[in-house]
């Protein structure tokens, strides 16, 4: 009886300290999951608005009090500050949250491989948010769209190089 209950204590101890090391290693606050699509299989529907045409799933959704708080992951991305259409990305898994439960998120989460950006929703991101899907809705109708970056890796992996006037070669 006395190497069961040492064994399940120390099976205790090794699941707290696993769970503190992966913690860490994500770069993820502790908090609780309410939502994970990390492996690529919806859990729940995507989140929607009809106002403004846009659905997405974020990676994770953490509980903070009341609030709900995304969080998209970029594994492999290293850098000093987060990319501006990341931070796009995490405006918009704001907007979603914000009109799908009433509530705003203060911020949101971008986790790059070493480094966790805290990006705050706030009335200026909202519009510049705004401003970029309407942009992008243009975009979709304009009969000619030119080539918006620099990148030949990029480039050779879109899905419309091979009918594409812009493409780099």
């Amino acid at each position: 009886m006395i190497v069961v209950a040492v064994a399940v204590v120390l099976v205790g101890v090794w699941l707290l300290w696993r769970g503190q090391t992966v913690r860490t290693q994500t770069g993820v606050p502790w908090r609780r999951i309410v939502y994970q699509d990390t492996r690529r299989r919806s859990l729940t529907r995507p989140l929607f608005s009809a106002e403004h045409r846009l659905t997405g799933q974020p990676d994770y959704v953490l509980e903070r009090g009341r609030a709900l708080i995304p969080v998209e992951v970029k594994p492999t991305r290293r850098a000093p500050r987060p990319r501006h259409g990341d931070v796009l990305q995490v405006a918009a898994y704001c907007l979603l949250i914000e009109e799908t439960t009433g509530t705003a998120p203060p911020f949101g989460l971008l986790r790059y491989a070493e480094t966790t950006f805290e990006i705050p929703w706030n009335d200026a991101l909202y519009n510049e948010l705004l401003e970029t899907l309407e942009l992008m809705r243009e975009d979709l109708v304009a009969a000619d769209v030119a080539r918006s970056h620099e990148q030949p890796r990029r480039c050779a992996a879109c899905g419309f190089a091979d009918r594409c006037t812009d493409a780099l070669d």
